[in-house]
C-alpha cells in the first residue's frame, strides 16, 4: 500500500490547482478523524482522503473522474478497499458505500469543502472561527456554496449513523488542527 507520503507526491503530479489540493488535505483530516474515532487504520483512510479527487483537475467529467485514479491505483497494485472506497465517494459510480471507510469518504467529501467555503467568506478566512451554527446557517443559504450538496452532508451524517451537528463538529475540529496546512488559519 502507498505510504502517506508518496501518496500526497502523486497527488501533487497529478493536481496543480492549489485549491483542489488543500480540499483533499481536508479531506484527509477528516478521514484521519474518523478512522481514530472508528479505531481503523489511520493511513489507509489518509491515503483514500488524499488521492479521492487526483484525477478531476484534468478528468473532471463523471465519465472519467475517479475512474482515472482507481485505473492507475489498480495498475499499481495498491488494495482493492481503497479503489472501492475512491468510487463509492462518487455516488454515479455505481459503488454503493458498505465499509465504515466508505460510508465516510462519500460523508465528509461535501462537507470538507462546504466547512472551507464558510471560512473563506470570514473576513479573517479562518476556520479557527468557524462554528457549527454557522455551518448550519450557510446550509439553509440555497445561493452560498451552490455547487454543494447539502443531501450529500445530510446524508454523510446518517450514513456514520451521527447528527448533523455532530459531523459538523468533527470535520470542523479535523479541519481546525490543520488550518495552517489548508490555509485557513486567519489572514
Amino acid at each position: 500500500m502507498l505510504t502517506r507520503a508518496q501518496a500526497y507526491q502523486l497527488m501533487c503530479e497529478w493536481t496543480a490547482s492549489d485549491s483542489l489540493r488543500k480540499h483533499m488535505l481536508a479531506v484527509e483530516a477528516a478521514m484521519r478523524f474518523y478512522a481514530r474515532k472508528f479505531g481503523e487504520d489511520e493511513e489507509k483512510w489518509a491515503v483514500v482522503g488524499i488521492l479521492h479527487d487526483m484525477d478531476y483537475e484534468k478528468y473532471p467529467a463523471k465519465e472519467e473522474h475517479p475512474y482515472q485514479t482507481v485505473k492507475l491505483l489498480r495498475e499499481m497494485g495498491e488494495p482493492e478497499e481503497i479503489c472501492r472506497a475512491i468510487l463509492a465517494h462518487a455516488d454515479y459510480s455505481g459503488v454503493t458505500p458498505a465499509t465504515p471507510m466508505e460510508k465516510t469518504i462519500l460523508a465528509v467529501d461535501e462537507l470538507c469543502g462546504f466547512i472551507t467555503a464558510v471560512a473563506l467568506v470570514r473576513p479573517s478566512k479562518s476556520v479557527l472561527e468557524v462554528e457549527v451554527s454557522s455551518v448550519k446557517k450557510k446550509m439553509k443559504d440555497k445561493a452560498f456554496a451552490r455547487q454543494v450538496s447539502r443531501e450529500d452532508i445530510t446524508h454523510g451524517a446518517e450514513l456514520l449513523g451521527i447528527s448533523l451537528d455532530e459531523h459538523i463538529a468533527n470535520c470542523l475540529e479535523a479541519m481546525k488542527a490543520v488550518a495552517g496546512e489548508l490555509g485557513l488559519a486567519g489572514s
